[in-house]
């Protein structure tokens, strides 16, 4: 059961869909430590957007492509994630690509939202440089 601020415990089910804990996912990624691949950035920024957590949307932004904040919807519950495609990305690239959808609800409309996300990896930190959305 997740927390008072939206945070899953660490016995729950990831909401990014890999299928691991949270504590064994995206759990550690939210607290400060490194992704080590592309892929499990997109899925940390997933968690992320689930749970309205704004400061490690931004931290994990490339800065020439970061915006100054985030407004994050309220009312937008994101449900689900499929990894569709990846490209690059591993721990010992420089650069990668992720396609994914993210299925959402806002009260009773429901819809998703597929997009091809370009990281980089800097100072051995991975970071969302940008994405095609469509």
């Amino acid at each position: 059961m997740a927390s008072d601020d939206g945070v899953p415990d660490n016995a729950d089910r990831c909401p990014c869909g890999s299928g691991d804990l949270f504590v064994g996912c995206c759990g550690p990624l939210l607290g400060g430590a490194p992704a080590p691949t592309a892929e499990r950035l997109m899925r940390s920024r997933f968690t992320a957007f689930s749970v309205k957590d704004a400061a490690y949307l931004l931290a994990t932004w490339h800065p020439s492509t970061r915006p100054a904040e985030i407004d994050l919807d309220d009312d937008v519950l994101w449900r689900r994630l499929v990894v569709l495609d990846r490209t690059g990305g591993g721990p010992f690239d420089r650069d990668g690509e992720v396609e994914f959808e993210a299925f959402w609800q806002q009260d009773a409309e429901r819809g998703s939202l597929r997009e091809r996300s370009r990281f980089v990896r800097e100072d051995r930190r991975w970071l969302y440089l940008d994405g095609q959305v469509g």
